[in-house]
């Protein structure tokens, strides 16, 4: 690892590079310097894994496993189940064609995996996405949802490109009725031509047929996943949240996804393909016409303070989102007539995390009456439509509170995944999505994906040829 500087230049933050070998270079961090000293305000430091699996000894980020030095827990679990896919993108090495070796861990290594992530103490992860690949090539992932349900994960959701759930109207509604709650689905746009620039072939119709198989299975939690690429479809975000308002009966989240870039580049390259959070926030505004303004975002551990509070006075740990404050934002939008109105605007955001904070602190101090008291008035923050749906999740602190929210908004979102141009380990310390992987590790999504993937996967692979001769 090399020392890297973070520079406020022109009024963006700027991560600069020298290695030794290489010179020097640079990338754009955040494309807005005001907006990522606000993020910071928002910053909290988890307390990681009390049953680490590795300890330090190369140093971050090679001793992930995860080492002690980890700041932060398990929120999602994830596991690739395998790296077959039956589409051929050429943007995509990743894929078994593409890797020339098959990884597919056997059903007892995913229950082994499965039971690892429950086992992370103080508190286990309650949500697993299952991935790849295309996890729906394995005929046997009904029963790896079932038995994901058995070890204990509350929340399971599907990674697919929707091509198998499109083809058969039935399988969605096997997946649904094993225990699968939500269908992830990549989603990069509403024109033909970003699925040609993307995967080399027009998926639109396969999107919308996969939707539409959703409803009619009765399943009401469908996420778009769009990859964002500058000059394929950065010009659909406003597109894409009209879509999924249109279509907010089953539709709970968009969740965008700013390119991550590999192979070498050069810097002016490299500056016009990066799009960063601040970015994302902005084309919003423009596209939706203020109907999500820059105003209306939080960074994702903003809502650690109500984890903290509830947790406190229930003497119960729950899941923090103590991620690093770039390294995610969100907001939630009620609908009603296909009109947006952003949570945000429904209350005092920052004074209803104040008294969160101070609630905390009053129940970790065994002034537990104290501490409800407080609570309880943190609900003069808060307009009088979110009253009871807030109140139960504050008093009830059940997944099924949080559910009830979950199902009555939808959740406009935006996670900048590294790449080797703007990898920080600080970010990495205290990264909260983590991939399971058979010889019991537990890996930061961006080491994972940066710079591990290749040994883990060969070390556990077959030549991929050999198998489909």
């Amino acid at each position: 690892m090399i020392k890297a500087d973070l520079l406020d230049e022109n009024g963006q933050i700027i991560i600069r590079k020298t290695c030794p070998i290489h010179g020097e270079f640079e990338d754009t961090y955040w494309s807005d310097s005001r907006l990522y000293r606000w993020a910071e305000r928002y910053a909290w430091d988890g307390d990681g894994l009390s049953n680490p699996r590795t300890k330090r000894q190369k140093g971050c980020p090679y001793d992930c496993g995860i080492c002690n030095e980890h700041k932060s827990a398990t929120v999602l679990a994830i596991v690739d189940i395998t790296n077959r896919c039956n589409l051929r993108c050429p943007v995509c090495f990743a894929n078994a064609a593409a890797a020339g070796y098959l990884y597919e861990p056997t059903k007892e290594q995913i229950k082994g995996i499965l039971e690892n992530f429950r086992s992370n103490m103080p508190h286990p992860p309650s949500a697993l996405q299952l991935s790849g690949g295309e996890p729906t090539v394995r005929d046997d992932l009904p029963e790896i949802i079932r038995m994901a349900k058995q070890v204990g994960f509350e929340h399971i959701e599907v990674n697919t490109n929707g091509l198998r759930t499109a083809q058969n109207p039935d399988y969605i509604k096997e997946l649904a009725e094993a225990g699968m709650d939500t269908f992830y689905l990549s989603f990069d746009g509403l024109t033909p031509e970003v699925y040609k620039s993307k995967a080399g072939v027009d998926l639109l119709q396969v999107k919308l047929k996969a939707i539409e198989n959703a409803r009619k299975a009765g399943l009401q939690s469908v996420v778009l996943v769009p990859v964002l690429i500058r000059g394929v479809n950065e010009k659909q975000v406003g597109d894409i949240i009209r879509f999924a308002v249109k279509n907010s009966d089953v539709i709970r989240g968009v969740n965008f996804q700013p390119v991550s870039i590999c192979g070498r580049i050069d810097r002016e390259k490299l500056r016009e393909m990066r799009i960063t959070i601040p970015d994302l926030m902005k084309l919003c505004e423009d596209q939706t016409n203020g109907d999500i303004r820059e105003s209306d975002w939080y960074p994702i551990p903003s809502c650690v303070p109500i984890s903290k509070a509830v947790g406190a006075i229930k003497g119960r740990r729950y899941s923090e989102f103590t991620c690093h404050p770039h390294c995610g934002a969100a907001t939630f939008i009620f609908t009603e007539n296909e009109k947006i109105t952003p949570l945000p605007r429904l209350g005092n955001v920052d004074g209803f995390l104040r008294v969160m904070k101070k609630t905390y602190e009053d129940a970790s101090a065994g002034k537990k009456t104290r501490a409800k008291l407080r609570l309880m008035s943190s609900l003069r923050y808060v307009n009088h439509k979110l009253l009871p749906t807030l109140s139960s999740i504050l008093t009830e602190g059940s997944y099924g509170a949080l559910a009830n929210l979950m199902h009555k908004t939808i959740l406009i979102g935006c996670m900048h995944f590294m790449d080797p141009y703007n990898f920080d380990l600080e970010r990495v310390q205290r990264c909260t999505i983590h991939y399971g992987v058979p010889n019991g590790h537990i890996i930061p999504f961006c080491t994972m994906n940066t710079l591990h993937r290749p040994a883990i996967e060969k070390e556990l692979s077959v030549d991929y040829r050999a198998n489909t001769t």
